[in-house]
């Protein structure tokens, strides 16, 4: 992996843990989510129009994704609402891969360097909840929001694939989510969300082209290096959203939870390229 990749895959992992810190922020986490969800959607919808649409064998997984991602807004939302982003980011992003790996051991079994890696994960995320007062309501939203990131992991994984067109396939998600999720939280949201974009559009327009940005640089970077490496590297958004959350959110991070991110960072790393 040359300098420049090494740097871009860097740069996209300090993107998601960034747009993920300022839905953290907010007060209203699900209006935030959603606003991110918009901007994403306006990216997405000006790509569409570029791109040649993808093969029609992909359509079902990416009306499947979008299904998916409905519940992963919402679960964000309540795990942003719930607990500090140093505890439920590493949960939520460290423990999907795990829960691919186990998933897909279904139909290959795990082999000895896999399961380093699952133990790596877990110890670190009993390591995180050390040393802090949790409840059920803090740590279970943040491991169930783990699950649906792994579900449209793993149907993403298997849509892209039957596109013949990556880049149309993630538009078409990003278009199709950005309209989907407002209308099936609509009820929760009460018709607030024209009016917060008025008043914060730079949270969606920075945050859905830090999401679309950083899911765009990790494919491109796919294309110019060994897909295991670029998606380990991927992993140190853990890393960086656990130091945004102790200096820009001024959140409490004590040592078992710098501990916990790194094991969770070398665990999920090391699951990618086992």
């Amino acid at each position: 992996m040359g300098p420049g990749v090494l740097a871009a895959v860097l740069c996209a992992a300090f993107l998601h843990a960034a747009w993920n810190a300022a839905v953290k922020s907010e007060p209203d986490k699900l209006l935030a989510s959603m606003a991110v969800s918009s901007g994403a959607a306006v990216l997405g919808l000006a790509a569409v129009l570029l791109l040649p649409a993808p093969d029609r064998a992909s359509w079902p997984f990416i009306a499947a994704s979008t299904l998916i991602h409905i519940a992963y807004y919402l679960l964000l939302a309540r795990s942003y609402g719930q607990a500090d982003i140093s505890l439920a980011y590493p949960l939520m992003r460290g423990c999907a891969p795990v829960l691919v790996a186990l998933a897909s051991a279904f139909v290959e079994p795990l082999h000895p360097a896999q399961m380093l890696a699952v133990v790596l994960v877990g110890a670190g995320a009993v390591a995180t909840c050390l040393g802090a007062r949790l409840s059920r309501r803090a740590v279970v939203p943040a491991l169930l929001t783990a699950v649906v990131i792994a579900a449209y992991t793993l149907v993403d994984g298997l849509g892209v694939r039957r596109s013949g067109a990556p880049a149309a396939y993630t538009a078409w998600l990003f278009l199709c989510c950005g309209i989907a999720v407002p209308l099936a939280c609509r009820r929760r949201l009460g018709g607030r969300l024209p009016a917060f974009l008025k008043t914060k559009p730079q949270l969606a327009l920075l945050g859905g082209a830090a999401t679309g940005g950083s899911y765009a640089i990790v494919l491109w970077a796919m294309t110019l290096a060994p897909v295991a490496v670029v998606a380990a590297l991927r992993e140190t958004s853990i890393v960086f959203a656990v130091a945004i959350a102790a200096w820009v959110l001024r959140e409490r991070v004590g040592r078992a939870r710098v501990v916990g991110a790194l094991l969770i960072t070398f665990g999920a790393a090391a699951l990618r390229l086992a």
